[in-house]
């Protein structure tokens, strides 16, 4: 993204804030129902384009969106408006329209139901469609628009909303690339935010699928530029720097495939909104997003929705919640009223055959000790392979909120079936502890915690994913839980338990509790001389207690 177009998003953002749209929330809300009505101007000039060349009225992609009477409402009709008439004619007319189209349009219609245009001076308004009428989407590739709501999304960090809503970049591309998801796998986040695993997970395929994938810092591109350094200088200098890579996905055999394999919901109407924006600036226009309460009989849920399954889960569902008992689905696997546990059980039971899920759970849920901790637990020990507990640090989703988190790396056995008894004893939980993530644990600056490339464990933990998973799964790195190391041995990073043993401890899954030990060094000082100089301490303690009793007989 150049600089002319990142002062032109600031300019936005400054006028918007100047205007009173001041939650970051409420700004990227309404830049998205703006920036979505334009898309949806050009995506008509160039179905025009096409009706023109084949002599038709409609296209493949089905009528013209803005048919006879209702091409007032394009934008390229009315943002030359101004004034009260331009404020109004958006809100009473152009939101209105676009909801009314059920049938015609329904991804648009839901995405504009219930859209309120809350910029209320229409002095600010007319600047910020003439800023973003300048800016020619159909020219800038899906890498470029996708950078531009990547960007308006950066707002949410100077907010207390950006621990609920956004999780680290560096946590998930971590978990997008454990899971590893392909062209044709169905990928869902029941609790999709801003749509951010979403995001990741088409990343990761469309990369997958490039001729030539570029590899990008977890701290951007423009990480690189300030050190005026390439990718292979920079990783050259600093062994630990965690990457991930994009690309332009030329080689994706079906597009309309990876589109429809993307579903995400969120109990937020404004989320469901900002996901799905993302999700379109980033080329995925036909995703499943949709507002919903997955945890609810009465949520919103269809059948389908219910009844389907998904190779690929990545999640971060919020963690604070209790639901009523009436309120919550019958088909989960616990009977709490907990939403750390009910959005577990919601993934355990969509997961397909085969597939994979990769979550983030508070670390309470590893270790608590209720019927309703330690029951689903076991189901997920017994009933699926646990492939990974990581342990994050707790600095991680600061300074929005302290709480420690793990990671849950799992997979549903292929036959959909239980495992078999006779063999689950031998299997092995792998725990790998990650003390620092390439930001400081501690300190804040400017909304967010400093950048600390030299201290990151994870490009380790991937490469001894990547072996793991190399072994079927069956080999996991580190030593078993309870050897004693060596004195002198470094702290071990990862170790693995069997289930048998895990289960003995009521399916605990805190890392901590199996992590190796390290010996202490014995000491080199010659034995009888400690003897002889515990021996003097000890006479020096009984001479003062002689003369202690001498003195308290006196008194007597």
């Amino acid at each position: 993204m150049n600089q002319d177009l990142r002062r032109k998003l600031n300019r936005i953002t400054d006028i918007l804030w100047a205007g009173g749209v001041t939650n970051p929330v409420t700004y990227i809300e309404q830049i998205s129902y703006l920036i979505y009505l334009k898309l949806l101007d050009e995506e008509e000039s160039s179905r025009e384009l096409k009706a023109r060349l084949m002599g038709k009225q409609t296209n493949g992609n089905g009528k013209l969106l803005y048919p006879k009477q209702a091409e007032r409402f394009r934008w390229s009709k009315w943002r030359f408006k101004s004034g009260t008439d331009l404020r109004d004619f958006v809100r009473d007319h152009v939101f209105p329209y676009m909801a009314s189209l059920v049938k015609e349009e329904p991804q648009i219609a839901e995405y504009f139901r219930d859209a309120v245009l809350e910029v209320v001076d229409p002095n600010v308004l007319k600047q910020v469609v003439d800023e973003i009428d300048g800016i020619d989407f159909a020219k800038l590739g899906t890498d470029v628009k996708g950078d531009i709501f990547e960007y308006m999304l950066t707002h949410l960090g100077q907010s207390a909303l950006n621990g609920q809503f956004r999780t680290p970049r560096q946590i998930r591309t971590m978990m997008a690339e454990m899971v590893d998801p392909n062209l044709g796998d169905t990928i869902y986040d029941p609790a999709c935010g801003t749509g951010g695993f979403l995001i990741d997970a088409v990343e990761y395929i469309l990369a997958r699928y490039s001729t030539e994938p570029q590899e990008v810092p977890i701290y951007g591109e423009e990480w690189l530029e300030k050190r005026d350094q390439s990718i292979k200088e920079a990783k050259k200098d600093i062994p630990t720097l965690q990457t991930y890579r994009k690309g332009p996905g030329e080689k994706v055999p079906n597009w309309e495939l990876l589109e429809r394999s993307i579903y995400g919901i969120d109990v937020s109407r404004q989320m469901m909104r900002i996901a799905m924006m993302n999700l379109v600036l980033h080329g995925i226009r036909q995703a499943n997003v949709k507002r919903a309460n997955t945890l609810s009989d009465m949520g919103g849920l269809t059948e389908d929705d219910l009844n389907r399954r998904y190779k690929v889960i990545l999640s971060n569902p919020p963690f604070a919640g209790v639901l009523p008992k009436e309120s919550i689905r019958k088909d989960l696997p616990t009977n709490s009223k907990k939403s750390e546990l009910l959005f577990l059980g919601v993934m355990m039971e969509a997961l397909a055959p085969g597939g994979q899920c990769a979550v983030v759970v508070p670390e309470g849920l590893l270790f608590g000790s209720t019927s309703a901790h330690v029951e689903l637990r076991r189901k997920l020990l017994e009933d699926f392979d646990l492939l990974a507990v990581v342990s994050l640090p707790a600095g991680v989703f600061k300074p929005y909120a302290g709480v420690k988190t793990g990671v849950l790396v799992f997979r549903r056995p292929s036959s959909g079936a239980k495992k078999d008894k006779k063999t689950k004893h031998n299997e092995k939980v792998w725990f790998y502890e990650v003390r620092a993530d390439g930001f400081d644990p501690d300190k804040i600056s400017g909304g967010g915690r400093p950048e600390t490339p030299e201290r990151n464990d994870i490009p380790d933990l991937l490469n001894e994913w990547k072996a793991y998973k190399q072994s079927k799964f069956s080999n996991p790195p580190g030593v078993e839980a309870g050897t004693l190391l060596q004195p002198g041995s470094d702290e071990p990073r990862c170790w693995w338990a069997t289930i048998k043993s895990v289960a003995e401890n009521d399916y605990n899954l805190a890392a901590g509790r199996y992590k190796p030990q390290i010996a202490e060094k014995a000491p080199d000082d010659d034995p009888a001389q400690l003897i002889r100089e515990t021996l003097t301490i000890e006479r020096d303690i009984a001479g003062g207690l002689e003369k202690l009793l001498q003195e308290v007989e006196a008194v007597e």
